[in-house]
């Protein structure tokens, strides 16, 4: 009894967390790094939710399968009003019940019955045999196992969305403040280029060419802010963080810039992938199933007691006054296969090709796995060799700009030699954040490869 207790308030606990999110701050503003991101979205997602409660049901299926082999207890109550009593036709003829030397007719009609009766019953049923209980408790045992296994492949994908999602802010967060960065130099240099103007040593045209590109900026950096806070919307709809909270990221992207763990990842073996775990107890319910199916060539027993008490009466008031009588029967039924047309051999067959196709499946999963291990670290060397590439670009282009810069400021260069100089820069940024994105997503993707998620 205290195994029941304490195994109930463990669900109720688990149940109440699942419902229940964690407190969030009064200020609505609520401050994440990517581990408590996770954390929350296991607790918080849809999906993860979802997935946790489908445990449980499993679960409650265990127990619905072990209670078909209690006994099954039912209790009856009938009351009925005879409203037309039938008749019951016999011959009229000497000896007979109801025979009547004054009716002409070859047969006379008795009634037998009375207007009021009712009636009080208790039926027992208990198994004694059958395969198909035992196959069952197994099968839905290992339905739980499969369950787990799906609320593993959930937590999984949420894991991989919340990551992506928060590493798109991270991207987008730093581009903006890059963009605001370029964008403060050009309105430098565009007070720079109209002071020299207004001195006459440069043309109405360069002020002009600096201006589109300062409005180019401009128009860049709207694009950029809005993406960001798509992104974020985005990443609270993955973690299941209610829309009118506002969250801050703890961490910058420079937090995540680890050679030394990418490193490591592309030289790590595939260790486990659940969606292999999953086809193996698919597989196994199947067996299952087969099994079942084979059992029912079996007989099966059960035991029965029905115990009843009935009363009947002309009046009404009196049904529940009269004497009432008590019958009961103790018994057992042999039920025993002879021939179905067939059915359970089809099944079986049926079974044995579905085992079949699994086996096939589970061989290309095997090689599937593989080759997406290869693949993403293929990717993730292009994508960390692109970024350091575009890193080195940002580089060489930041310092042809100040060259440029300085060469007009001096009088040497022309303004288009600084908006060509800018807009290269710019165009070399953008690349490096495509790379620095790129290279995230597809570090994500090799952990998932690797069954590190």
């Amino acid at each position: 009894m205290k195994t029941l207790i304490k195994g109930l308030a463990i669900t109720l606990l688990l149940l109440f967390q699942l419902v229940s999110p964690p407190q969030l701050s009064a200020q609505n503003t609520v401050v994440f790094t990517l581990e408590e991101a996770i954390s929350y979205a296991l607790q918080n997602n849809p999906d993860a939710k979802n997935a946790a409660l489908e445990l449980l049901a499993s679960k409650a299926i265990i127990r619905q399968n072990l209670a078909t082999g209690l006994p099954q207890i039912n209790g009856t109550f009938d009351f009925t009003y005879n409203a037309a009593i039938p008749l019951i036709f016999l011959p009229n003829v000497p000896g007979s019940p109801g025979f009547n030397p004054d009716n002409p007719s070859e047969v006379v009609g008795l009634r037998f019955g009375v207007d009021f009766q009712s009636g009080l019953g208790v039926r027992v049923d208990q198994m004694i045999f059958d395969g198909s209980y035992f196959v069952g408790l197994k099968a839905a045992k290992t339905l739980n196992i499969l369950t787990a296994f799906d609320k593993e492949k959930a937590e999984i994908d949420v894991r991989e969305t919340v990551k992506k999602a928060y590493f798109t802010v991270l991207v987008n967060d730093e581009r903006r403040r890059i963009f605001q960065v370029n964008l403060d130099r050009v309105e430098t240099l565009l007070r720079e280029t109209e002071a020299l103007y207004e001195a006459g040593f440069v043309e109405k045209i360069d002020v002009s060419r600096t201006k589109v590109q300062r409005n180019n900026l401009k128009t860049e950096l709207d694009k950029i802010v809005a993406a960001t806070a798509i992104s974020v919307e985005i990443l609270k709809l993955q973690m299941g963080l209610p829309s009118d909270y506002t969250i801050e990221l703890a961490e910058t992207i420079r937090d995540f810039n680890n050679l030394a763990e990418v490193t490591e990842l592309l030289t790590t073996d595939l260790t486990r992938r659940v969606e292999l775990d999953q086809l193996k107890t698919n597989m196994d319910l199947t067996r299952l199933d087969l099994k079942n199916n084979q059992i029912q060539y079996m007989p099966r027993l059960n035991a029965f007691l029905t115990y009843n008490r009935s009363g009947a009466s002309l009046l009404l008031p009196d049904l529940y006054s009269s004497d009432w009588f008590t019958a009961a029967f103790v018994g057992v039924n042999l039920t025993i296969p002879i021939f179905d047309g067939f059915s359970k051999a089809a099944r079986i067959q049926q079974n044995r090709v579905q085992l079949r196709q699994l086996e096939n499946q589970q061989t290309f999963l095997k090689n599937s796995f593989e080759v997406e291990v290869y693949q993403a670290k293929v990717n993730l060397q292009n994508s960390v060799a692109t970024l350091q590439l575009q890193t080195e670009n940002i580089e060489l282009a930041t310092e042809v700009f100040e060259m440029a810069k300085i060469k007009f400021q001096e009088g040497v260069g022309s303004n288009l030699e600084v908006v060509d100089a800018d807009s290269a820069l710019k165009e070399a940024e953008n690349n490096y954040f495509a790379a620095l994105y790129d290279a995230l997503i597809a570090k994500v993707d090799l952990e998932k490869a690797l069954g590190l998620l």
